[in-house]
């Protein structure tokens, strides 16, 4: 099984940003220990703090993969490009947020990744990627 976690804007930061919300671990040292707990998946990581590489990452494995688990961060509540790659797919995709997003701003309680979306977890910490792993198997 092949499963492609996608992270957008800003979580390149993990483990420096922000640590009250989004932790002091970051995001490669975490990755190291999914790869450890789901040795039966190939798992793989992109990120980018660019929408358009976003897409295009979607449109490149959206047809081959088993799993995506995209983490849009702030791009989950502004693009509605992402959400028509989504929908533009066949590969199922799961969106992540560390964050409880709806104990946060208003704005960010709106999601143009959710309708198209396979399932949804937010405000699990880290814990919400192991979940979306386990959506697919």
């Amino acid at each position: 099984m092949k499963i492609i976690i996608i992270n957008g804007p800003n979580l390149n930061l993990l483990g420096k940003r922000e640590p009250e919300i989004y932790g002091s671990a970051t995001f490669e040292d975490y990755f190291k220990q999914l790869q450890i707990s789901f040795k039966e998946v190939e798992l793989s990581y992109f990120q980018s703090n660019i929408e358009g590489e976003l897409i295009n990452k979607l449109h490149e494995v959206g047809f081959s993969y088993d799993g995506i688990i995209l983490n849009a961060a702030a791009y989950t509540h502004t693009s509605v490009g992402l959400g028509d790659a989504i929908k533009s797919i066949d590969t199922p995709v799961v969106e992540v947020h560390i964050s409880n997003i709806h104990a946060r701003e208003a704005f960010r309680q709106h999601s143009y990744i959710s309708p198209n979306a396979s399932g949804v977890l937010f405000g699990f910490g880290l814990k919400g990627y192991d979940l979306a792993v386990h959506s697919f198997l």
